[in-house]
């Protein structure tokens, strides 16, 4: 695993990280915005202590494990679009903590984000946060879970997030909550 400086790490702020898709998406993550560790790595969810693909594996989503700290393999990245699966985010600029966001790029982030869908067409969006997806689309009152409305033709579900600072989520919460997109998606079996 590499080591970044606080300086290092500073040095890639409001960089943007590749989107991870591919043909035959069936399942779109989407997270809030990259964090500075996943700029530096170009790999989505891949600060150390972000439980994204341990859950991942956990839920059998992903048929083996990914150590996405150093940055995707080329590997790892062909296997996750051979399943269908792909990343983006809500806002593409990375910073330290995304309640450097404001309320006004979230909300753009939404509109971004229903062309790419409409673009990449998956079966199913799941993005990652309730509160920045109840900013981003203007919905105060949204709970967790599929949505009664989709997503420019996708299912839509809010999941939650991995990261490290929402403590009360575990791995095993954590897979069980992405379970269900996956198993809307057809990635995994009802």
């Amino acid at each position: 695993m590499p080591r970044f400086s606080r300086a290092e790490l500073e040095s890639f702020r409001d960089a943007e990280v590749p989107d991870l898709v591919g043909p035959g998406l069936r399942l779109l993550f989407v997270g809030i915005n990259p964090g500075l560790w996943t700029a530096a790595t170009k790999t989505h969810f891949a600060h150390p202590v972000n439980r994204f693909y341990p859950a991942l594996y956990a839920a059998g989503i992903t048929p083996r494990p990914i150590d996405p700290a150093a940055g995707m393999t080329d590997d790892d990245r062909a296997m996750m679009i051979a399943r269908g699966i792909g990343i983006t985010n809500l806002v593409r600029r990375a910073t330290a903590r995304a309640d450097e966001l404001d309320r006004a790029e979230l909300r753009t982030g939404s509109a971004r984000l229903a062309g790419f869908v409409a673009e990449h067409r998956p079966l199913v969006v799941a993005v990652a946060g309730i509160t920045a997806y109840r900013t981003a689309f203007g919905l105060p009152k949204a709970l967790a879970g599929r949505q009664t409305e989709g997503l420019a033709g996708a299912d839509l579900w809010v999941v939650p997030n991995p990261s490290g600072l929402n403590a009360h989520e575990t791995v095993a919460s954590l897979a069980e909550a992405y379970a269900a997109p996956a198993r809307a998606a057809g990635l995994l079996d009802v």
